[in-house]
């Protein structure tokens, strides 16, 4: 049996949506990021970055969304081609996600929505560079249905960044072809399913819950325990 830890954000719904989109049976642990439950002694044994999503199959650990994404793949022979240069895109996709827009639009949400002072060249360095990075989606879906040819685990993590980017500042309207894709990915029953764990979310805040929730990212900030996905 698969235990999956994790919280509702968009790297532990990566690996729920995987988890669905693969029909795996798996249960849940979700950990509490506001009281730091990451960085306990005993999900370090897990995960030793103290972040989730992490799993354990049988009692086997595997932390990082990329390497899991990866592992579930190769375990059910899913969303991952088998060909050298079929594995190849996906995985250079999967790589441009890990490295580029996770990254990018974590730190515009930290300078956009959480941090204690607004410093705007830092908002406008990390919005901008989402902007490139969804330029570059763009061009790529233009002609090609999802990005490494038949859907994948490239997909599934890059759609769960991308579909909070008005959290991050940046309009997504512009970048119409990687607006059709996401709209596509959205109508998937699994992927319906994954954002539902570890519970429901809603594609819209209040004013008043978006600050609420600000105020209690601002403050992970503040004390150094931000970032608590990975």
């Amino acid at each position: 049996m698969i235990t999956l830890y994790t919280a509702a954000t968009p790297n532990g719904h990566k690996v729920s949506v995987a988890l669905e989109e693969m029909g795996l049976s798996y249960e849940v642990r979700a950990l509490d990021l506001m009281k730091g439950e990451q960085k306990q002694e005993w999900f370090l044994k897990i995960c030793p970055n103290g972040r989730i999503p992490a799993i354990e199959d049988d009692g086997f650990p595997v932390f990082e969304s990329g390497a899991i994404l990866v592992y579930l793949a190769e375990k059910t022979g899913m969303l991952l081609p088998t060909d050298v240069k079929g594995r190849s895109r996906v995985l250079q996709w999967l790589m441009f996600q890990m490295s580029g827009i996770g990254p990018m639009m974590g730190q515009a949400n930290v300078f956009f929505r959480y941090f204690p002072e607004k410093i705007k060249p830092a908002i406008d360095r990390y919005q901008g560079e989402v902007r490139r990075l969804f330029g570059v989606l763009d061009r790529q879906l233009a002609d090609h249905e999802y990005l490494a040819g038949d859907y994948s685990i490239a997909d599934i993590a890059t759609w769960c960044w991308t579909r909070t980017a008005r959290w991050s500042g940046v309009d997504p309207e512009p970048f119409v072809h990687m607006t059709r894709w996401h709209e596509a990915i959205k109508a998937r029953p699994a992927v319906q399913r994954g954002l539902a764990v570890p519970e429901p979310v809603r594609e819209t805040m209040s004013e008043e819950e978006a600050e609420a929730f600000s105020r209690a990212a601002r403050r992970l900030v503040e004390t150094g325990r931000a970032e608590g996905s990975a």
